[in-house]
């Protein structure tokens, strides 16, 4: 069997994402004849049925749901060698810092200050994106360094912790479990998260990506919360930044501690992403540790 080729593998993603070779091909630009020939010729190479195909519907067979899987990350690895190579190529004129609005323990304005006093500093541009979207966004070399909370998917970068915080769930103030001093995860075992889930007795991090996130935002987040729509688990730095009258922030005693860290792809060689770390690095140690939040409402 020769090796697949990386528009093969385009080719099929797409028909595996839309489960239908019309869509499809308006998808990648091409007439749909073309695109059907590509999938029979790459079923015939690997041997097995990627699809099963009725007049009614096409679905992915056993075969074709692991290709998927396994055609997604090595796309995702071709797309971030070709970042990674461009970013090489040329003379760095800026440093990207990769990170979630209002998620950087209230740090990031004194860490580029101590940054820009470096030689070795560069202009730097901030790269926002969702709740753990920043180590991928690494991995893809769309950013050179980033904040980001911890427990993460640290493959391919290393990282130093800079904060570690309570996390408190943020209630509607009218909500019973407000009248509480302390709460656990069992008491909130009936609320929805922000993602969309419930509430789980496991929860072991502050937030949650999810792709059915109803907000994205924090001012939709807390705007649903007021309403008593979801709870939200917020590190205590974001409670303290943004103290709502319509917002109960209560301790929660079995939700682990958040860690903010900043982190970088494995090998980077960047003297401005050296002195980006030795900044925060810095700055955390210099940072009084934030009062208690037992009492915020």
């Amino acid at each position: 069997m020769s090796d697949l080729e990386v528009r093969q593998l385009r080719y099929f993603v797409a028909v595996a994402e839309e489960l239908h070779f019309g869509r499809a091909a308006a998808r990648l630009g091409m007439a749909q004849p073309p695109l059907s020939r590509a999938i029979r010729d790459l079923e015939r190479q690997l041997g097995v049925a990627l699809f099963e195909r009725t007049t009614r519907q096409v679905k992915l067979t056993d075969a074709g749901e692991v290709l998927l899987r396994d055609a997604g990350t090595a796309l995702e690895a071709v797309t971030a060698a070709a970042h990674r190579a461009r970013n090489a190529g040329s003379a760095p004129s800026r440093l990207r810092i990769a990170l979630k609005a209002d998620i950087d323990g209230g740090l990031l304005p004194r860490i580029l200050d101590a940054y820009r006093t470096d030689p070795a500093a560069l202009p730097h541009e901030l790269v926002l994106g969702g709740y753990g979207a920043q180590p991928q966004t690494l991995r893809d070399g769309l950013a050179d360094v980033a904040l980001v909370l911890c427990p993460m998917d640290d493959r391919g970068l290393e990282s130093e912790p800079l904060m570690t915080e309570p996390v408190l769930a943020a209630l509607a103030a009218t909500d019973p479990l407000a009248a509480r001093t302390r709460l656990c995860l069992a008491d909130l075992a009936d609320r929805t998260l922000p993602s969309g889930v419930p509430v789980d007795a496991g929860q072991t991090a502050p937030v949650r990506p999810g792709a059915a996130r109803t907000a994205s935002h924090l001012s939709e987040i807390f705007s649903l919360v007021e309403t008593g729509s979801i709870v939200f688990f917020a590190p205590a730095s974001v409670a303290r930044r943004n103290p709502r009258p319509g917002i109960a922030y209560r301790p929660v005693s079995d939700l682990p501690n958040c860690t903010l860290a900043v982190a970088w792809p494995q090998g980077a060689r960047s003297p401005a992403v050296a002195a980006f770390v030795r900044a925060a690095c810095a700055t955390a140690a210099a940072t009084t540790e934030p009062r208690s939040q037992s009492t915020i409402a």
